[in-house]
């Protein structure tokens, strides 16, 4: 009897395991040999730079539609997370898609304030963070304070301002050196937001322009977002400088200043960094843009050539070389990296990519050389956070705006055309 009532306890008890187990592989409950890769992708989807965000966001899913969103037999989950262009409210929603989206790993951003704040929360929640665009050298110092713990912010898209910085001087100096430009003092000065970038790039920039022996009169800083500027304006025509120089990420900041300059009759030679970062950048600015010096590519390949009329078919507007262009290519190299990451570890996971990311992509390892922007994108223990700077790898030539179209005038082995003074600076 004793026996034969054990022997039914037991059975009772396997038929119970079985009907858990069964349970939990049914309902809302996910199986356990389920293969999906969630990845978060930091943008700003509202607020003032929402237009950044749908150009991520498109070049994003055109880079995926490559390989029908699949990573070997990973099916892959987009989050989008957004920062609305604010540091708290992107480290709230990235906190959100860490624990509550359990996301896998994070491509892109695109402020550098943003940059500094999200860093921790990768870090936090050990979240490998590929490509983010902010350039500031803020997020370098916080990476050589504390290497180990913010190693998983995994390769800046955008080097420190002071490594691209210089290339305006040169292409000043060249112009006058060939006799195209007399300007009448060599006084400077700076504007910007009052953000990370906008004060990392200012600093880098009056730096190149003092060691040259330009004269810095000032800066003006404004808060992100502003569109009423008549005051900076004014200070800016009190120093009476023969160039200004600045950069913000906000297209409809930017396009309001350089419309304020114009109505001013600003005599200046303007330096608007990052005015071809948005496609409708010539929307923004119209003609206040003719003679405006920035750096950027240009669509130069028949590669790069066919994605910006593919994107424009698709999403209904022109995308810009940055925030569109090398979306796609960040993006591109992400799925290069994760299958990378697949074939040596067997499974993607956030363990997985940032231990590939460690042992590949920072020892120059992995590099991307399909990209449509830039002919190599490449990091090495000598660089990292950011990427290698040079003429084959991560470079921007100097181009001067005029009818809304960008020409290259500097280094001299890509020029297009030679520097033009502006027709509104009187003799």
């Amino acid at each position: 009897m004793i026996n034969n009532a054990k022997t039914l306890l037991l059975s009772i008890f396997i038929a119970s395991a079985l009907i858990v187990l069964t349970a939990g592989c049914d309902g809302n409950d996910e199986p356990a040999d389920d293969k999906t890769l969630k990845l978060g992708v930091l943008g700003p989807y509202s607020g003032d730079s929402a237009d950044v965000g749908k150009e991520f966001k498109g070049a994003v899913e055109m880079a995926f539609e490559q390989v029908d969103h699949k990573i070997g037999d990973y099916e892959v989950e987009f989050i989008w997370i957004d920062s609305q262009s604010d540091p708290k409210e992107a480290t709230l929603a990235y906190e959100k898609a860490a624990n509550e989206d359990n996301i896998d790993a994070c491509i892109l951003n695109w402020h550098s304030s943003v940059a500094v704040a999200v860093m921790d929360a990768a870090a936090r929640n050990q979240i490998p963070h590929f490509f983010g665009f902010g350039g500031t050298e803020v997020v370098n110092e916080k990476y050589e304070h504390d290497p180990e713990y913010y190693s998983y912010w995994m390769g800046k898209t955008w080097p420190a301002p002071k490594k691209l910085a210089g290339a305006y001087i040169e292409a000043i100096e060249k112009a006058i050196e060939d006799g195209l430009w007399y300007p009448r003092n060599n006084r400077v000065a700076i504007y910007g937001e009052d953000t990370d970038w906008g004060k990392s790039f200012g600093s880098a920039v009056a730096s190149e322009f003092e060691e040259t022996g330009w004269e810095v009169t000032g800066k003006e800083l404004f808060p992100t977002g502003a569109t009423e500027l008549s005051t900076v304006i004014d200070r800016l025509q009190e120093m009476d400088p023969a160039i200004i120089a600045g950069s913000m990420a906000t297209a409809p900041s930017l396009g309001a200043f350089l419309n304020k300059t114009r109505e001013a009759n600003l005599q200046s030679v303007v330096i608007a960094d990052g005015l071809g970062w948005i496609g409708q950048w010539h929307e923004q600015a119209g003609p206040a843009s003719d003679y405006v010096l920035d750096q950027g590519q240009v669509w130069a390949t028949p590669e790069a050539i066919e994605f910006k009329k593919e994107f424009k078919e698709i999403h209904g507007f022109t995308p810009s070389t940055s925030s569109g262009g090398m979306a796609y290519d960040l993006a591109s190299f992400f799925i290069q990296l994760a299958e990378g990451t697949l074939e040596k570890h067997g499974v993607l996971d956030r363990d997985s990519l940032y231990r590939y990311g460690q042992d590949k992509l920072w020892t120059g390892k992995i590099t991307y050389t399909e990209g449509i922007i830039m002919e190599e994108y490449k990091y090495t223990p000598e660089t990292v956070p950011d990427p290698k700077v040079g003429e084959d790898y991560f470079t921007f030539p100097v181009v001067q705006y005029y009818e809304g179209e960008e020409k290259i005038i500097w280094p001299e082995a890509w020029k297009e055309t030679k520097f033009t003074p502006p027709d509104y600076l009187e003799d």
